[in-house]
This record gives C-alpha cells, sequence and structure tokens, in this order.
C-alpha cells in the first residue's frame, strides 16, 4: 500500500460473500478506487445461505435494489421468524419471530405483563400475542408497518433465496458500476519485505494482479488470511460441536409458508427453507455422535417433499479467525470464521463486516487504529451470537442421545450464564448496547427453550386485575383483525 490512501481494491473469490463486497464497495466508494474481483468457477462455493434476517434489507436498499426485481430475479419469498421444533424438549415447538409479541404499555414490556397474567393462572403462551405467529400460522404476508392507530408495531420480515441467484444478480450489478472480474486461481501471493503487505497475486494463467488493499473471501480455505498471513483460528466447538452439514433441495411446499423451520434431530438439527421453485434442506450434524450415512438418512427421511438431488456434504469448525483484518487484507465471510445458520446470520456476517470495512477503510498506509477497532467490533459481534446460538443447545430438556447429554451439561460462557440467570430470575434481559439480537429475541428464545421467568418486572403492577385482562384481550382482537386483512404469502407474491 503507498502513502496515501488505497486505489485499488482486490476482491479474491467470488459467491455471496465476494459479490456482496463487490456491489457495497462499487455503490459506495466506486468513483474513488478500482475494484478488481478474482473467482475461478472451477471453485465451487458453499451456497446453502438462503435464510436472511431483517438486516438485508438495510443492504439492498443501499445498493439501490428493487425489491420486487430482487424477489423475482432471486425465486425469493417471504420470512416472518424460524420454527424450532423439539428442541426446548421433543414435541415442543416455537417460532423465534423478528417483531415483538403484544405491545409495550408505559415503557413496560409486553411480555412483563403476560408473565404477570401466567402467574395469576393465565394459559395462554406469549406467541399467543404475537401478529407474527398468527400470520405465520396462516401462511400470510403483506406489507404491514404498524397496527391501526395503536402503538403496536408491524410485521419485520427478511427473505428466503436461491443464494447463487443473487451473488448472480449482485455480479451483474457490480459489473454494471464499473468492477472488473478477472477469471483465474490463485497460484502465488507476493508480500512487500518490510511491511509484509500482500502487494500482488499471480494467478495460473501467469497474469498478476497488483493491488493497495485485499478482501479474502475464499471460503473455509481463507487463502491470504490464514494461508498466507497466518491469522489463527479459536475454536469453539466446545461449545458449538456440530462440525458437518449436509444439504440438499427438494421439490416445493405445497403451501409457501412464510418462515424457516429448524427441527432438533438426534445429533444436531435439520432446516426447511421454502423457495418459490424449489425448498431448501440440510442437516446440521456432529460427526462424533453420528455417522455421515446415518445423518443422510436423518435428512431424506425428514423431507416434506420429494428429494431434487443426492446431498452433499459440508465440513466446517466453529469459531472465528484470531484478527478478521491482518495487514492490508481483511477476511470476510467463511474466511473470517463460521457460525452455523441456526439463526440465519451467514450473509448478516459478510453484510456487517462490510458495513464496518466501509467505515474504517484506511486512508493512509498506517491502518493501525482503524485495524485494531474493526477486529474489536467484529470479535464483540462473533461472541454475541455465539452465545444466542449455544442458548439453543444447552437450555434443553432433552436427554435422549448422548449428543444432547452433552450439549444440556456442557459449561457455558459466564456472558450467557448471567443472561439467562437473569432472565429466569425476573423476565429482564441483560442486553450488550450493540447486540444483533433484539430484547424480542433473547425473551422468544429463552422462553421457548423452557426458561419461566420465577417473577416480574414490579412495574407491571400498574394495572388492576381486570384491566390486565382486558389488555391482553384488547390486544389479541387487534392482531385477529390486522391479521385477517392480509392476504396470503403465495398471493402476495404472485402480486
Amino acid at each position: 500500500m503507498s502513502d496515501s490512501k488505497p486505489s485499488k481494491l482486490v476482491i479474491v473469490g467470488g459467491g455471496t460473500a465476494g459479490w456482496i463486497c463487490a456491489a457495497a464497495f462499487a455503490r459506495l466508494m466506486g468513483k474513488a478506487i478500482d475494484i478488481e474481483l478474482v473467482e475461478s468457477e472451477a471453485i465451487g462455493t458453499v451456497g446453502v445461505g438462503e435464510a436472511t434476517i431483517p438486516q438485508i434489507i438495510r443492504l439492498n436498499t443501499i445498493l439501490g435494489l428493487d425489491e420486487r426485481d430482487f424477489v423475482k430475479r432471486t425465486n425469493g419469498t417471504f420470512k416472518l421468524g424460524i420454527e424450532f421444533v423439539d428442541w426446548g424438549k421433543p414435541g415442543s415447538k416455537y417460532l423465534h419471530t423478528f417483531g415483538d409479541a403484544g405491545m409495550s404499555l408505559a415503557s413496560v414490556p409486553f411480555h412483563q405483563y403476560w408473565s404477570r397474567a401466567a402467574s395469576l393462572g393465565h394459559d395462554k403462551d406469549l406467541w399467543h400475542y404475537s401478529l407474527h405467529q398468527v400470520a405465520a400460522d396462516q401462511a400470510r404476508f403483506g406489507k404491514l408497518d404498524r397496527v391501526g392507530n395503536t402503538s403496536m408495531t408491524g410485521l419485520a420480515y427478511a427473505y428466503h433465496f436461491d443464494a447463487s441467484l443473487y451473488a448472480a444478480y449482485l455480479r451483474e450489478f457490480s459489473e454494471e458500476r464499473g468492477v472488473t472480474r478477472t477469471e483465474g486461481i490463485v497460484s502465488a501471493v507476493a508480500r512487500d519485505a518490510q511491511s509484509g503487505d500482500i502487494t500482488s497475486i499471480t494467478l495460473e494463467s501467469g497474469k498478476e494482479v497488483k493491488g493497495d488493499f485485499f478482501i479474502d473471501c475464499t471460503g473455509f480455505r481463507a487463502l491470504l488470511l490464514g494461508q498466507e498471513l497466518g491469522v489463527g483460528y479459536q475454536d469453539w466447538s466446545h461449545w458449538l460441536p456440530c462440525n458437518s452439514a449436509q444439504a440438499v433441495p427438494s421439490e416445493r411446499l405445497d403451501t409457501l409458508v412464510p418462515f424457516t423451520r429448524a427441527t432438533a434431530k438426534q445429533a444436531g438439527w435439520q432446516w426447511r427453507i421454502p423457495l418459490q421453485h424449489r425448498t431448501g434442506n440440510g442437516h446440521v450434524y456432529c460427526s462424533d455422535f453420528i455417522t455421515d450415512e446415518a445423518a443422510g438418512d436423518v435428512l431424506l427421511e425428514g423431507l416434506d417433499t420429494k428429494p431434487l438431488a443426492d446431498p452433499r456434504t459440508i465440513r466446517f469448525t466453529t469459531g472465528r479467525r484470531e484478527q478478521f483484518w491482518s495487514h492490508n487484507c481483511a477476511g470476510i465471510g467463511l474466511a473470517s470464521g463460521f457460525l452455523e445458520p441456526l439463526e440465519s446470520t451467514s450473509i448478516h456476517l459478510i453484510q456487517s463486516q462490510v458495513s464496518r470495512l466501509l467505515q474504517l477503510f484506511p486512508t493512509s498506509k498506517d491502518a493501525s487504529k482503524e485495524r485494531a477497532e474493526y477486529n474489536q467490533r467484529c470479535s464483540n459481534e462473533f461472541e454475541q451470537i455465539r452465545d444466542f446460538l449455544i442458548l439453543h443447545y444447552h437450555q434443553t430438556e432433552r436427554e435422549d442421545s448422548e449428543f444432547w447429554r452433552y450439549c444440556k451439561n456442557m459449561k457455558v460462557p459466564d456472558s450467557l450464564t448471567h443472561k439467562m440467570e437473569l432472565f429466569a430470575s425476573s423476565g429482564r434481559i441483560g442486553r450488550d448496547a450493540d447486540d444483533l439480537f433484539r430484547e424480542a429475541s433473547w425473551v422468544q428464545v429463552m422462553l421457548g427453550q423452557g426458561i419461566t421467568p420465577r417473577g416480574y418486572d414490579p412495574m407491571a403492577n400498574c394495572l388492576t386485575d381486570a384491566e390486565l385482562t382486558e389488555f391482553l384481550g384488547n390486544v389479541r382482537k387487534l392482531i385477529e383483525r390486522a391479521v385477517g386483512s392480509l392476504p396470503s404469502h403465495e398471493a402476495f407474491l404472485a402480486q
């Protein structure tokens, strides 16, 4: 890198990560730097990240993508949350939605009023008062910012889509904005003798690609960040033991439900993602507790529709790089770390890393302060998401297999133990200020996994018993009326 600001950005690797990087930098910095993306069609991508969280709407908005065109081009559907089946115990089920249950009153969260009602013998669960749950149960979806003239928020949503089609969509977007795509496989990496910075990569064809800053999007290989720069890896498999996945597409569902499903299995869990043209399925598991052959059988037996291909296997180690940015290279996507897609955070992590890199992109050769800030922010986010995922495994009544006995009895990070104990005491959430997951998310998963608060916020006593009953009844009526006016998910897509 020269003493002045970088003028040439080289992205190594395509797929979803590479083309999100290219699209975002082209849109926001395309007039200031040259951008070249190097990828090889001979190298496959993992490509199972088909479910997202609402933050992707911000990315698409920043890029200026038209939602109708995006959904059409990627065979997308809409998503209100993730349904967890058999996690807390066999036969249990709950929906982690993107929205709030009910509505707050006098600055007191709704779940505290519900908790007080439960202490009085009220037998309806929290999701009885969830707009998203009722819409999901009826397979309805529509644009709804707010419920009537009330303070109740409307439907928060994300998407399911074909990740390979999304990457192709962003490639077209990027190339239209001046990004150069170069086909080739990297055979050598050149570095500055003094600083250790990467100066260029050489392809098998002999072509040399020089750059001032490099982004490693080479997936699990981490060709630049891990192999060349030697950045180590923190292994978190003692907390998140799943290390394998098998994925297979199947025919589309008869009813396009607006949610992802995650069903707990003997040694892991199975996902189901409804798209317009097919259904995405996969089995995430720990090979220490089940063979690949048996895991494949579990996957195929759990399909709701006929498979369209043979399952393919993916290996991984949950964790993260010791540094996300080293020298003049940042790893983004799988090159920076891996957290299983239980809460659909894979594409979000790409997006958030790109956003931070744009905010902290070097303005001179010495980027040590920006690099330190970037690494700290990325580390914090990975650890917060890690704890949220561990919660699903650890907080369970399941003891029906060796895998679940291990998860139930493992020691978890103190940061998670504190949150669980606080919620169990009074239903309060000890949420970090920059936590990706909202308070409503922690509440839903805590309750869904079987943590029942012993008490509730005393501010919820501001209503009399009769007023509390009336409040809950009115919330339910508002929800029924709002959902009744929504079209079916299928009809909304057809529009």
